[in-house]
């Protein structure tokens, strides 16, 4: 890399401290600028994290010439205009997802990044973990035979009790669905990305748990705890709950139960594709782990360590064997794919044939609102089979 790339963050909540930390990493990427709801937020968000500017709207954080990559961060219902901003401007574009809450507007996203010629990427970062990549070497190797079946969840209890509250619940913030949206699209995405199958139907049967939760009054990041006091009693109608039956573009089939009410349930994400010769097995709490089940020989557990990894994955473990990597690590991975490629556009770079595995783009996040899409269809058609609209 011949020159720093600067880039801008608008939205500087709880994940965005984690695109700051991440792009960091990198060693020749500065983050130059935060935007928030106030100049006066966002400064505050600046002097936290050691950032020189800080605006009060994305439009001018978009219009600094010192900012080279956006990343939106923000609630899902801003997606859109932050995108066609930023774009508009000719800045490449890291989302997080889902990229549009809708599979109309993600797809008008996707159709814009690709107008323009930049680079656009939606932030699915399961995909970075050493042993998701190779598990995917395995199976495009053929080691554990043709996939069959694909199950597994995603399962927390943040929103377990009646004071839990997010934007995420409400339709006109976060989106007709929230469990599935939210979480449920890292999930989709991950088996796709590591079967090499996409899902092409569903059949969805959701459940709002707790329908009257108590909102506060001024806005909470994910994840706080608050008292009843000074609540205000809305009713919810997006799911925090939801069991989905799968078809795959290769013959599998699957289930995924997904849920935010599920008490003991930090982040509990986890897969399973069964081979006709052998099965795999991982667990994002158990992230450094790769449990591979035979029947003719003993079972096994692979644990992390470059040494052992197959060379596509080798790549994404930094750390010898015996020595932990974690969340952080994978989404610094994404991270790492994407600038590469950022990189060398501004060095003058032609565009990539095609991007390193964890590099998810405009075009997987369009496919991942189609499956949300298709799932909200199902269970308004009394859960029929709904096939997922084609990229």
């Amino acid at each position: 890399m011949s020159r720093r790339v600067g880039m801008g963050l608008v939205g500087p909540g709880f994940v965005g401290a984690h695109h700051i930390d991440a792009v960091r990493r990198l060693g020749f990427v500065d983050v130059v600028a935060v935007a928030a709801t106030s100049e006066a937020s966002a400064r505050r968000k600046a002097d936290a994290f050691g950032i020189p500017k800080a605006y009060g709207s994305y439009d001018a954080l978009i219009a600094d010439p010192a900012v080279h990559v956006v990343h939106n961060t923000t609630p899902n219902y801003l997606h859109v205009p932050v995108v066609l901003a930023a774009l508009a401007s000719g800045k490449h574009i890291v989302s997080d997802k889902p990229l549009a809450t809708t599979a109309a507007d993600a797809r008008r996203l996707l159709r814009a990044a690709d107008d323009a010629g930049l680079v656009h990427a939606v932030t699915f970062n399961y995909r970075g973990n050493p042993l998701v990549q190779q598990a995917r070497e395995m199976i495009a190797a053929g080691e554990i035979g043709d996939v069959h079946f694909v199950h597994g969840a995603y399962l927390q209890d943040w929103l377990l009790e009646p004071t839990d509250f997010s934007w995420r619940l409400e339709p006109e913030k976060g989106g007709a669905s929230s469990a599935m949206a939210d979480i449920g699209s890292h999930w989709c995405d991950l088996v796709e990305h590591v079967t090499g199958q996409r899902i092409v139907e569903v059949l969805a049967d959701l459940t709002t748990v707790i329908d009257t939760r108590l909102k506060p009054s001024a806005s909470t990041e994910a994840f706080a705890r608050a008292g009843a006091d000074g609540r205000e009693a809305v009713t919810v109608r997006s799911e925090d709950l939801a069991t989905i039956l799968l078809r795959f573009s290769g013959g599998a089939k699957g289930t995924v139960s997904v849920g935010q009410v599920c008490a003991g349930h930090k982040n509990g994400l986890w897969f399973e594709a069964n081979g006709r010769r052998a099965s795999l097995r991982w667990l994002q709490e158990r992230q450094n782990e790769l449990w591979i089940g035979r029947r003719d020989a003993a079972n096994a557990t692979l644990l992390k360590d470059p040494s052992l990894l197959a060379p596509g994955a080798r790549g994404y473990a930094h750390l010898p064997g015996g020595h932990q990597e974690a969340w952080a690590d994978a989404f610094c991975n994404v991270m790492r794919d994407i600038y590469g490629e950022i990189a060398a556009r501004l060095d003058g770079a032609a565009p990539a044939d095609r991007y390193p595995p964890a590099f998810a783009t405009f075009e997987d996040g369009y496919h991942a609102a189609c499956v949300v899409d298709a799932v909200l269809e199902s269970h308004r058609r009394g859960a029929a089979w709904t096939k997922v609209e084609r990229a």
